[in-house]
């Protein structure tokens, strides 16, 4: 009996923002690298997201392992696209160091 050996795509796919989603789940890739990161095992990612299947996890992990520079460009992208949003949040909220001082100052005055 032969067995034939077939190469197998990785189970990523790009949802509408430019984010890369694992197998059929909602997970991001990113997710699953800064759980690795933290030191996080495959079995363990798993169990955190559950719509993940471990083997989608796994493949997912031999990609970056063999992908390592495109793999790099893309969270590199990504943690950019992060921080513009979050500034373009900040810039849209109220400077609230005045509030603070004066609920600081009420709460002292009620505490006299």
């Amino acid at each position: 009996m032969d067995i034939v050996l077939q190469a197998e795509t990785p189970p990523l796919r790009e949802d509408g923002s430019g984010g890369l989603r694992i197998g059929s789940s909602r997970v991001l890739l990113e997710l699953v690298n800064h759980a690795l990161e933290d030191g996080a095992t495959p079995e363990a990612i798993a169990q955190s997201y559950p719509t993940a299947t471990l083997a989608d996890i796994y493949s997912v992990l031999a990609y970056f392992l063999r992908h390592q520079e495109e793999i790099g460009v893309y969270l590199a992208r990504r943690e950019q696209k992060a921080d513009e949003v979050r500034r373009r949040i900040e810039s849209g909220q109220p400077d609230l160091t005045e509030l603070r001082k004066h609920l600081m100052a009420r709460q002292r005055a009620a505490l006299i």
